[in-house]
């Protein structure tokens, strides 16, 4: 396995210890499944760490971690962010796709024009947002239908983002006209 940061993608990050033995509570971007089968986790600032422990807790998953034995040792990784190795995250349902799939992909408008480029995902809270690198600069998009369509490839992984002809006007804030 290659572990280049690009092979990596944000999981969450650490809220603080959970319990005394070095437990420590994750707060966890997307589904806290994709958490609980991994075998190693990588800690920012602190490199690969073996997962001893996982289990589920509103509003993401406690982790025990090899080397974090003790409550303060837990409570030193509060604020640092989390990351798995892409290859080895769980395989997610149809229609499902990890951040890192979005990633790269080309963004065209509902008459095929390519309009940029997908150079992140994040979740909003309410919904995930794509940042799109177009000429203008850089723009938040819904990941949203009927707005936005994910087209796939011939394995069902994303291979490209269309905006649909039912997207609003100036998504991309590169309307230069005036409302008056």
């Amino acid at each position: 396995m290659s572990g280049g940061e690009q092979d990596r993608t944000r999981l969450g990050y650490f809220l603080g210890p959970h319990g005394v033995r070095g437990g420590v509570k994750v707060y966890v971007l997307g589904d806290p499944g994709q958490l609980l089968g991994l075998k190693r986790v990588y800690v920012e600032g602190r490199g690969w760490l073996r997962v001893t422990k996982a289990e589920p807790l509103s509003p993401g998953v406690a982790l025990g971690l090899a080397g974090v034995s003790t409550r303060e040792a837990a409570e030193d990784l509060r604020g640092l962010n989390v990351y798995a190795a892409d290859d080895e995250l769980p395989e997610l349902e149809q229609g499902v796709y990890y951040y890192h799939e979005l990633r790269g992909l080309s963004v065209h408008g509902a008459s095929g024009e390519r309009l940029g480029e997908v150079t992140d995902a994040v979740d909003a809270g309410h919904q995930d947002l794509l940042v799109v690198r177009h000429a203008g600069g850089e723009a938040f998009v819904p990941l949203q239908a009927p707005y936005v369509v994910v087209e796939l490839s011939e394995r069902r992984r994303p291979r490209a983002i269309t905006l649909t002809a039912d997207a609003p006007d100036n998504l991309l804030g590169d309307d230069d006209t005036d409302d008056d």
